[in-house]
């Protein structure tokens, strides 16, 4: 099974071509950071445009690096939500049309189900059920009870800014380039995680949720008191350690709830070191098998939403050629 991916939910142009939902024998990027930097942060209309721009040789090229041609795949996949509606509109418009142009099924992916599956990708492992997913995004912080391909619930959320979007705005209090989340664990490599104790969000009674904007908050006011005096690394390494002790926690009350046969680390900040390493413990301890995608699975691609459609049997379902893009697309 041959599925042509299509991936433009945010600032990412993104293609591929996967076999069996595992096997990437393509995966095509083209990020937009110099587009976005001088505002410090993504313009939701820069980005539709750059896709319009993108897109047709992004698909050129990820099914030349396959070495296939349009004929040759079973069928389109799409990102239909949840994003920036430009952003999708350009993606599912142009995946119309090549379903179209081709007479191959159409199939509609959910943003969200291609992150938990792209710890699978190119990988020689295979899902085994129950399995736990953090994913954690710029836009997403979730626990996801994952009991089948297509059996799915978000067992705890975040209640504010997500994990990503705090790392985000918390790099542009320290004065820290965009993209602020990759620039803030740079710095932090070299600083005190120790140093400042910032707080730590417990959930209430009963419930798996989080909450980052406190810790974000926390830093603004300690830097205002602060007057320099406390090295920006340490500052960076103390913030980020809030923030992977709360998500780690949320996975360790998760797991002394219920048996889950593996945990699955997923989405953009599933990239950074410190919780990848606090995760891997974290099952450890648990006695759980611990599954990470590859660093280029991790932020927004298309081989993830390609695998997505496979896994979850989409392809028995295909789209109608109607389909539009739903910028609040259900989980």
């Amino acid at each position: 099974m041959l599925l042509l991916g299509i991936e433009t939910s945010c600032d990412d142009t993104a293609t591929a071509v996967v076999r069996d939902g595992r096997t990437v024998l393509a995966n095509v990027s083209t990020n937009q950071d110099e587009f976005h930097a001088k505002y410090g942060g993504i313009v939701p209309e820069i980005a539709s445009r750059q896709h319009v721009a993108l897109l047709s040789a992004a698909v050129d090229d990820a099914l030349a690096r396959a070495a296939l041609r349009l004929d040759d795949v079973d069928g389109i996949a799409v990102t239909a939500g949840p994003g920036l509606i430009g952003s999708l509109v350009v993606g599912v418009a142009a995946a119309k049309a090549l379903a179209f142009a081709s007479g191959k099924p159409l199939y509609a992916v959910n943003h969200l189900h291609g992150h938990i599956f792209a710890a699978f990708l190119d990988a020689d492992v295979e899902p085994a059920y129950p399995f736990l997913a953090l994913l954690v995004s710029g836009g997403h912080s979730q626990l996801v009870d994952v009991r089948a391909p297509a059996e799915m619930q978000v067992i705890g959320k975040t209640r504010d800014d997500a994990a990503g979007e705090a790392f985000d705005k918390t790099a542009r209090l320290l004065g820290l380039p965009f993209p602020g989340g990759p620039a803030l664990e740079r710095l932090a490599a070299g600083g005190d995680p120790q140093r400042v104790k910032f707080p730590r969000h417990r959930p209430d009674a009963g419930t798996l949720d989080m909450s980052f904007s406190g810790i974000k908050t926390s830093v603004r006011y300690f830097l205002d008191g602060d007057g320099g005096a406390t090295p920006p690394a340490d500052v960076a390494a103390s913030f980020q350690a809030a923030v992977v002790d709360v998500l780690v926690d949320r996975v360790e009350r998760a797991l002394s709830a219920r048996r889950y046969a593996a945990i699955v680390l997923s989405g953009g900040v599933a990239a950074n070191d410190a919780l990848q390493s606090a995760f891997r413990a974290a099952g450890e301890r648990q006695a759980t098998r611990v599954l990470i995608p590859q660093r280029r699975y991790c932020t927004d691609n298309a081989a993830m939403i390609a695998a997505a459609a496979d896994r979850r049997g989409e392809r028995a379902r295909a789209d109608a050629l109607t389909l539009s893009a739903d910028p609040n697309l259900a989980f």
